[in-house]
């Protein structure tokens, strides 16, 4: 920056700030948190290495990533950013979860407003058939039903078990 107003980096190091300093772009005098948090994780010397090794075009990146890192790991020590990565993953994770939850209440909501609507037929109602055996009860039933979503829910609980409790062969 050079002249009157040194740059955040300048002014906390004690030192002139030039036309050339690497730091001057991205840490300007008004800002001067952004520099002493990243100085006081990464050191001035890193910071100023990793920017020269970088193309100019992804310095203000760079820079705009070490202060978030800097500004984790003073509030994590341990983890950082991966701290609050996973903290955000778990987050993501449980409302994924309460959305299914939501979801299916919906879903068992709008099934109880169908059935209401449109009640299945009572089997109590249909005179009991003079049949065999299971399978043809379960026949039976399913050609009288027909092939409506709700008939065939009741001919495949037929399949898989008798009124009796035994189980039947699918």
């Amino acid at each position: 920056m050079g002249g009157n107003s040194p740059c955040a980096s300048c002014k906390l190091l004690r030192r002139r700030c030039t036309k050339d300093c690497a730091f001057a772009p991205y840490f300007p005098a008004d800002e001067p948190h952004k520099f002493a948090i990243v100085h006081k994780v990464f050191g001035a010397s890193n910071v100023s290495k990793m920017l020269q090794e970088l193309p100019v075009e992804q310095r203000a990146d760079a820079v705009s990533s070490l202060v978030y890192e800097a500004n984790a790991r003073v509030r994590d020590p341990v983890y950082g950013c991966v701290g609050a990565i996973s903290y955000l993953q778990n987050q993501v994770s449980e409302l994924q979860m309460q959305l299914a939850v939501a979801q299916a209440e919906i879903l068992c909501i709008q099934m109880q407003q169908q059935v209401e609507e449109d009640p299945p037929v009572m089997m109590m109602m249909m005179p009991p058939p003079q049949l065999s055996n299971e399978n043809e009860l379960s026949h039976h039933y399913f050609t009288t039903f027909g092939s409506s979503s709700t008939n065939n829910v009741i001919h495949d609980s037929f399949k898989r078990q008798s009124v009796f409790g035994h189980d039947m062969v699918s």
